[in-house]
């Protein structure tokens, strides 16, 4: 292994399929993704390790879907971690790489040393789907169960899209000899081609009676579908997160007698949309009246990004709808 084959494999998903068993599915590996997300913020280690989880669950997600603008992972409880918000934008065109970006709220006071999930309390996992101007937004909801956010995506698939869903994920902090300590994910998700889901009626077997992926795997698929998840529970952490092990090469470890099929490297990056003119947009809504209650001593308006930490200040004068010096859009 080359230093330069192990670089091309951080940050990258890739899609796949399973030929011999109907299964499609996604492998994916950050590194400088989540060292963008997490140096921006001060999270406790179980914060951390939540919205490593969700970065990439994003990841593995987006990149299933045909998106032509952006699908949002959030989660919401009444937990110490109140919110975990992700977001992956997909490449406006061919070649170019994915972003991802991620943040979370939650009370320092109230975070213990109980492992990750149980900072979540009661709450839900949310799936946004957005393609964009000219089209509406697609939520589909379902509660926080199962003991992992991985656990939240397979019951919105099973629940939402009927369709059987399985991902098996790992992530920490690598210790590489001669590199400095940093975080690195990896994880795979495989998914029954979606001829093979029945409808459904009825309550699931999974905890509150939730629908699992197994409730949804018609009679011609389960034979199929137990195979794989007993080959994919073979899988070891430090081949999930690499670097050592190439994508590819871990299909056909797990895979060989499925007929794996790989795809082209989707590549990722941490990046944000936040910018000047968004903020000036979002502040469009409000009155000069409105706009001097935000207003401070110093006789700014601020605004602070929470996915990247950008810092705006801004001239109250040119903010609000009746702004008196309103920027001319024509210069």
């Amino acid at each position: 292994m080359t230093l330069g084959q192990k670089i091309a494999w951080d940050d990258t998903i890739l899609p796949f399929q399973l030929d011999a068993s109907d299964m499609r599915g996604r492998l994916a590996r950050l590194d400088g993704v989540l060292d963008g997300i997490l140096r921006q913020h001060d999270y406790p280690p179980a914060v951390e390790a939540l919205v490593a989880e969700m970065a990439l669950l994003t990841a593995l997600i987006g990149q299933t879907i045909k998106l032509r603008w952006k699908l949002s992972l959030q989660v919401q409880t009444d937990g110490p971690v109140r919110m975990i918000a992700t977001d992956y934008y997909a490449p406006q065109d061919e070649g170019e790489m994915a972003r991802i970006r991620a943040y979370a709220a939650f009370d320092r006071d109230r975070v213990t040393d109980e492992r990750p999930f149980d900072q979540l309390g009661k709450g839900y996992f949310s799936v946004v789907i957005d393609q964009g101007a000219g089209s509406d937004p697609y939520q589909g909801i379902t509660p926080i169960a199962g003991g992992s956010l991985s656990a939240c995506a397979e019951a919105y698939f099973a629940q939402s899209e009927q369709l059987p869903t399985r991902f098996e994920l790992s992530f920490g902090k690598s210790t590489e000899r001669g590199e400095s300590e940093h975080w690195r994910a990896g994880g795979i998700m495989v998914q029954h081609m979606p001829k093979a889901s029945p409808g459904i009626t009825g309550g699931g077997t999974g905890e509150g009676g939730l629908l699992v992926a197994d409730d949804v795997v018609g009679e011609d698929g389960e034979e199929n579908w137990n195979r794989v998840n007993i080959l994919l529970d073979t899988v070891e952490a430090l081949e999930l997160i690499g670097p050592s092990v190439a994508p590819a090469d871990l299909l056909v470890r797990l895979f060989h007698e499925e007929a794996p099929r790989a795809y082209e490297f989707q590549p990722v990056r941490f990046g944000c949309t936040c910018s000047e003119d968004r903020v000036r947009q979002s502040l469009s809504i409000y009155s000069v009246r409105d706009i001097e209650t935000m207003t401070t001593e110093e006789g700014i308006v601020t605004a602070d990004c929470q996915f990247c930490g950008a810092h705006y200040r801004l001239d109250p004068a040119t903010l609000g709808f009746d702004a008196p010096d309103k920027p001319n859009d024509d210069e």
